[in-house]
């Protein structure tokens, strides 16, 4: 299952096509209907020529909106780049476009809408100018279809298109890391209690399965899922549902909270990443800068500490450290788009390296190292990251790694120089030998002093080497 979301700039017909695909109209709110004009993320679905379903997520293309844009964008497979003949490429066109490159959305489709408000004779040239402004761009490339949703023209192509995206779209693989969800929407229903939606980012979610609201630390137990007002015993990644959650209130949860195995993610309020400036950024990123941090359907005031330049100007990359207002749960590999608070315009996004840094100094060789090593981890290397010199859990190591239980167990399995102490706790083999001598120095020494003692209490070798937290009988 693939969620395909709209972009683009206002008024230029992305609800009205997805209604002209779908025979739904995403504008659910009477205010939106009233007005003309989306406010709210709107959810529809279609099945495709081939028979395949897909979900269409309909976001708001004001400017003043950007924020909802922005809680629904992070589960896209794949956008719509919706342009209207009579006014080509607008500046939220323009927006929509960057931040759909810095969350990295790998393919779209770009779509000519209102084909039928301009002559007929124009229409190569609109086509012609947005082909040129997309030029560099990462749907530089993308299939492009002019369509009218008044008239029909063009309508059957864009499905013949769309079938065709899916077909180069990459299944969702994320199924060795913890089932993760970012609420974007909210609500109770009589009779069934509190209900969630959003796009499933990684894992899968069953009916009966607990869960944990983040960053609160909630616990609920999956009542239900529903797909496309159809009833789930089980929803994989990439998949768009509602879940239906017992022991909870929906008074409790907000859009931005997080549905995750219970005990995976610590919320941070500081993040490591890799920044890179937006092409429609109007200025560089500097050095201190406050700025508003969105990443899956959360967002966060922030201050920015760039680790190894002053600045990063157009075209650059750099590190930082983001400090945020509140802690969110956070995981490797999350997209991060920030945006300069006032005048509010997109600056920046990046992906998240470290989601439980130590403060650093900037210009500082050993931390910009670090972080290179980081990036490009397997995941043997963050395993043993977290293992050298320590003796840790099975449970610590899902949290730090960002790996599932069965992933970390498997890697592991695979190290020889990591020595297994039981079922839960692990341990270098280095650091296991040095305790060992340790512990015999120590149990010698004892029993030469106390030859008429039956053994050393397990708190006496303990204070004799601070620090350790395994049991001592395992060693």
């Amino acid at each position: 299952m693939y969620v395909i979301g709209t972009a683009g700039h206002v008024d230029h017909g992305k609800s009205t096509l997805v209604e002209a695909l779908t025979g739904i109209n995403p504008d659910r709110l009477r205010e939106e209907q009233r007005r003309g004009m989306t406010i709210e993320l709107g959810f529809a679905w279609m099945q495709l020529p081939s028979g395949r379903d897909i979900s269409l997520v309909d976001v708001p293309g004001h400017e003043r909106f950007i924020k909802q844009m922005l809680a629904g964008v992070s589960g896209f497979a794949a956008a719509l780049l919706v342009i209207a003949a009579d006014e080509s490429m607008m500046p939220q066109t323009r927006e929509h476009l960057a931040i759909i490159e810095l969350l990295e959305i790998p393919r779209g489709i770009v779509v000519v809408t209102k084909a039928d408000m301009v002559d007929p004779a124009w229409l190569p040239l609109v086509v012609e100018d947005i082909r040129l402004q997309l030029a560099d761009s990462r749907l530089a490339d993308a299939p492009l279809v002019v369509v009218s949703a008044k008239t029909g023209t063009g309508m059957d192509a864009l499905r013949t298109a769309l079938d065709t995206l899916v077909d180069t779209l990459t299944p969702p693989t994320r199924l060795d890391e913890p089932a993760r969800l970012w609420v974007d929407r909210v609500f109770s229903m009589d009779g069934f209690g509190a209900v969630v939606t959003g796009t499933l980012q990684a894992g899968d979610m069953q009916v009966g399965d607990e869960v944990e609201i983040a960053p609160a630390g909630l616990r609920a137990r999956i009542r239900g899922l529903q797909m496309h007002r159809q009833k789930l015993q089980q929803a994989s990644p990439g998949a768009r549902v509602a879940i239906n959650l017992a022991g909870v209130s929906h008074h409790d949860i907000s859009r931005g909270d997080l549905v995750t195995v219970p005990g995976t993610i610590v919320p941070t309020d500081r993040i490591d990443v890799r920044l890179s400036l937006a092409r429609v950024a109007p200025r560089p990123l500097r050095q201190g800068m406050q700025v508003d941090v969105f990443v899956g359907a959360a967002e966060s005031a922030a201050r920015v500490t760039l680790l190894d330049a002053d600045v990063i100007e157009q075209g650059e990359s750099g590190y930082a450290q983001l400090h945020l207002a509140r802690a969110i749960p956070l995981w490797r590999g999350d997209r991060v788009v920030l945006r300069q608070p006032s005048p509010s315009m997109t600056l920046a996004g990046g992906r998240v390296i470290d989601t439980h840094p130590l403060r650093h100094r900037r210009f500082r060789s050993e931390v910009i190292d670090r972080l290179a090593a980081l990036e490009r981890a397997s995941p043997a290397d963050l395993c043993w990251a977290a293992v050298r010199g320590n003796a840790v859990s099975i449970s610590e190591l899902v949290q730090k790694t960002h790996l599932d239980r069965a992933r970390v167990v498997q890697t592991l399995a695979q190290m020889p120089h990591v020595r297994m102490l039981n079922d839960e706790w692990v341990i270098d083999a280095a650091t296991l030998q040095s305790l060992q001598e340790h512990a015999t120095n120590a149990l010698d020494g004892y029993k030469t002093r106390y030859p008429l003692r039956i053994g050393m209490p397990r708190e006496e070798l303990r204070r004799r080497r601070p620090g350790w937290t395994v049991n001592c009988n395992s060693i």
